[in-house]
């Protein structure tokens, strides 16, 4: 019965995700079937949400041919559950009976899904007889149609290949240090990157040494350069727009700087501040919008990591490819655009300003620095390959950073830009 429930907490996982679109996480707190499931029940139910979040468009195309009528015309919860079947058998291997005959068993129990008890068994015993169908289709085929088309238009047909084979592996967790990378690495047993963070394949994250001593903070690779290209020191004045959850408030904080933390969410910056209290580091924290708020005296360095897409994240998030909306993305430039014209206001002439999205698009990053260089707002303070060790092969052109992920490489896709204020 076990065996079922999990598969049935699987289901409305994806459900409460994509039919509600909120995340993963939002779904896993919100779902009482996987909330009343323990142990390896629990986990293998998010391993076939997650799993299949992350093949959603290639699980979709292969079942399509065994359906009689489109998969968006079946009732949600036998969609749900006819994709976490189809997960179970073309990519967790697990076995062929075990599959079929447990996720049957959870839409029989299940009121939403007890209709389509037959249905649900004809369709997963053909996918049961189908050999490795998800790696006949291409890999960009996890996306929708339309980002995939928007991937290719800004990156190209080869690095948007790579870029989705890059999604179908879970991540490696990145950590920053306090003070010695080599430090943590010891007491964690990770390794130290070139670019100064510690990789672990994978850990329970609270029960790491040095977690509850504040020696470290979870912080993705390419998310970490930003402030390191700031080259923040002892006593600059330094300002943290879109702050919040902190990861970078406290990279700056940790050189020794005087950073303002600014972020229009109260409840995203109490995450900052319980951070700064378990690392033991200070930052001054500012509710407010950065469109409206301005600084008493301006700032020698600012870092601006704005609202965005955060599509360069897919792998952490697989979801976002699904539950996000292409008119949403295409109003993130204006408040970019916007967000880099008001930092201007707050840096001194000559300062240093850090612009960042988690997002390959070019209409959320390079466009925007363009734009503000084109308006005499600032000139490119390009950067150079000796500061971003192990990032070499993501410098543009420009002087910019695009960190698209290597083979083996782990880390997000960063969009970043160095300007000097004019």
């Amino acid at each position: 019965m076990s065996g079922a429930l999990s598969r049935r907490a699987a289901a409305e996982l994806l459900m409460l995700t994509l039919d509600s679109r909120r995340t993963l996480d939002e779904a896993m707190v919100r779902s009482e079937s996987f909330n009343a499931l323990e142990g390896s029940d629990r986990g293998f139910a998010r391993v076939m949400a997650s799993a299949t979040l992350r093949e959603l468009g290639r699980i979709d195309a292969a079942l399509s041919p065994l359906l009689s009528r489109p998969l968006e015309a079946t009732s949600p919860a036998i969609r749900a559950l006819l994709r976490v079947g189809a997960i179970q058998l073309w990519r967790l291997e697990t076995h062929a009976h075990a599959a079929v005959s447990e996720t049957v068993e959870a839409a029989k129990d299940w009121p939403d899904a007890r209709s389509g008890g037959g249905f649900l068994n004809a369709v997963l015993r053909r996918a049961a007889d189908m050999s490795a169908p998800l790696d006949d289709l291409p890999a960009s085929e996890i996306w929708p149609n339309w980002l995939a088309a928007r991937f290719e238009a800004d990156l190209g047909a080869n690095a948007t290949r790579a870029f989705a084979a890059h999604q179908l592996n879970e991540p490696p967790i990145f950590l920053s240090a306090k003070t010695s990378a080599e430090d943590v690495a010891i007491a964690t047993g990770g390794e130290v990157t070139d670019s100064g963070s510690v990789r672990l394949e994978s850990a329970m994250i609270e029960a790491l040494p040095g977690y509850e001593d504040g020696y470290w903070w979870v912080q993705d690779a390419a998310a970490a350069l930003p402030a390191q290209l700031l080259n923040a020191g002892s006593g600059d004045a330094v300002i943290d727009l879109c702050a919040a959850p902190g990861g970078k408030t406290l990279q700056l904080a940790a050189t020794g700087a005087r950073v303002t933390a600014v972020d229009r969410s109260r409840p995203r910056l109490e995450r900052l501040r319980e951070n700064l209290q378990r690392t033991g580091l200070t930052a001054d924290i500012i509710a407010a919008n950065a469109d409206e708020w301005r600084p008493q005296e301006r700032a020698s360095k600012l870092l601006l990591d704005a609202p965005c897409s955060a599509l360069g994240t897919l792998r952490r998030h697989p979801e976002g490819a699904w539950i996000k909306r292409e008119a949403e993305i295409d109003r993130f430039p204006t408040a970019q655009a916007r967000l880099l014209v008001s930092a201007a206001d707050m840096v001194s002439p000559g300062g240093t300003v850090i612009y960042c999205v988690c997002t390959p698009l070019k209409a959320e990053g390079f466009d925007i620095v363009a734009r503000a260089i084109l308006d005499g707002l600032y000139e490119r303070f390009a950067i150079t390959e000796a500061e971003i060790p192990g990032f070499e092969a993501c410098l543009t052109p420009e002087g910019d950073l695009l960190t698209l992920p290597a083979p083996g490489a782990g880390h997000d896709a960063f969009y970043i830009a160095r300007l000097k204020r004019l």
